[in-house]
């Protein structure tokens, strides 16, 4: 296993996936660059509302208040909102490190090559102060629902998870669970505290900042979750008793938006065969063991990272056991 930094050489690994998937007739079959991965108010209609009525969130709009969905949406009516960020600013080869929380990353020194990405994607308890010669300090992306945003503020405040990163160059990544996703998002953009469900009376810019901008905040289109559902991560679990509960991770959710919108994609402190080598976070004051849960499949995970590592779609950071 290696330990060393993703090659940065364009001629070792492709500029663009779309390149790799090209010249690789199962990779070809598997990725599909039409598939919405954002929501924006550019693709609700009447039409849209009634083919995504057909399953619940992530996965589409069943149960979920018209008026709700509708009002949400209507406030990301700029293009940009549909976007992960203005391609035509960028330059050159679009360099991306998706971040997970693994314990893998304890002692690995790896903040400098994150933060020398572009763009560096960060998920729930994104602890930096303290850790940053591990996992770096920038952060362009913070993914979450609304419920592992809240869980890990209460469960990380010990280790100094105080708040979720904040910041004019910080865009925020909704993942569309339930219905406190979007109002939680229309509040945020609106400037106002949530009106109405379980987190009423909520004030976003505890969260966000008092200053963010509506071009901050993004949202997962369900189309995209469950296209990363079905492809890639159509579990044994969906089949089981609480099968109505999976989706896939937080991390998984990231590391696959990177993938359809980077050129190139490296993750770090997500699950390797050796996991068990490691604690379950980079900053566990104790060794902890990783708990596989009912909502997610990590195992399965595990697996699909491993093979886009082996067909140079992406880089995953291993290192050996004792290390």
């Amino acid at each position: 296993m290696s330990t060393t930094a993703p090659p940065e050489d364009e001629s070792v690994r492709p500029c663009t996936l779309r390149e790799t998937a090209g010249r690789d007739p199962l990779l070809g079959q598997g990725f599909n660059f039409s598939v919405p991965v954002l929501q924006w108010a550019g693709l609700f209609s009447p039409q849209e509302w009634q083919r995504l009525q057909l399953n619940q969130a992530p996965y589409g709009w069943k149960g979920l208040p018209w008026d709700v969905v509708n009002s949400t949406l209507a406030l990301l009516s700029d293009p940009l909102s549909g976007q992960l960020f203005d391609r035509a600013k960028e330059t050159g080869c679009v360099r991306c490190a998706v971040v997970g929380n693994g314990g893998i990353l304890k002692g690995s020194r790896q903040g400098r090559d994150i933060d020398a990405h572009q763009f560096v994607f960060r998920v729930n308890g994104a602890v930096t102060k303290g850790f940053e010669e591990d996992v770096g300090t920038k952060t362009s992306f913070y993914g979450f629902t609304t419920n592992t945003l809240k869980n890990s503020l209460k469960a990380y405040r010990a280790v100094g998870f105080h708040r979720v990163p904040q910041g004019q160059g910080v865009h925020y990544i909704f993942i569309p669970a339930n219905v406190r996703d979007y109002l939680l998002l229309s509040a945020a953009i609106r400037g106002v505290p949530v009106p109405s469900d379980r987190d009423k009376g909520d004030v976003p810019s505890k969260y966000f900042g008092q200053n963010s901008s509506v071009h901050q905040f993004k949202m997962l289109h369900p189309d995209f979750i469950t296209f990363i559902k079905e492809r890639y991560l159509k579990s044994p679990l969906l089949r089981m008793k609480y099968g109505h509960l999976y989706m896939p991770s937080t991390g998984a959710l990231m590391l696959f938006t990177a993938l359809h919108t980077c050129d190139q994609v490296s993750a770090y402190g997500f699950v390797t065969e050796n996991y068990k080598s490691f604690s379950d976070h980079y900053f566990d004051k104790v060794k902890k063991p990783l708990i596989f849960y009912v909502n997610h499949d990590m195992q399965m995970e595990k697996r699909v990272w491993e093979q886009l590592h082996t067909l140079k779609v992406m880089w995953l950071y291993k290192r050996p056991s004792g290390e």
